[in-house]
């Protein structure tokens, strides 16, 4: 990464542009043109950089429910079972831990009923059961990376 990379960087976690054409603003701001930027974005997201560019919703204020799960998946199932639960859209998180519970995940739903369902789908596919660790307090924090200081 370069200087202008570490740049774009500041700039989309912080004050990602909301207009028609966000890639030739952020071309703009930083002297290339939108198509250099979004090689630079891609090429990020090639690397493992940036695993997304979106919005960020405050789910329970628009009706949806959450639940962090844990599942414990043996080593040789890992890339199985990633694809399985990484298959429904309402999974917004997945990682792994080195632990017994060593793979984590958050659903997100319409409605408890569909995440009960998705929940089900999930053990029937993988044959493995899923631990629930529902939210009692929501703590958000926020985190931005300063890559040029």
């Amino acid at each position: 990464m370069d200087k202008v990379d570490l740049s774009l960087l500041n700039i989309i976690q912080e004050d990602f542009p909301l207009t028609k054409e966000p890639y030739a603003e952020l071309g703009q701001r930083l002297e290339l043109t939108e198509n250099e930027v979004m090689e630079r974005i891609a090429k990020l997201k090639k690397d493992g950089i940036i695993r997304r560019i979106g919005a960020f919703f405050n789910s329970r204020k628009i009706g949806y429910v959450s639940t962090l799960c844990a599942i414990k998946v043996p080593e040789e199932s890992l890339e199985k079972v990633t694809n399985i639960v990484n298959s429904f859209s309402g999974v917004t998180h997945n990682y792994l831990r080195e632990d017994e519970y060593n793979m984590w995940f958050t659903l997100i739903g319409p409605c408890r009923e569909n995440l009960e369902k998705i929940l089900a789908e999930i053990e029937a596919k993988t044959n493995l059961k899923i631990m629930e660790l529902p939210a009692e307090q929501t703590f958000k924090i926020r985190v931005n990376f300063n890559f040029t200081e």
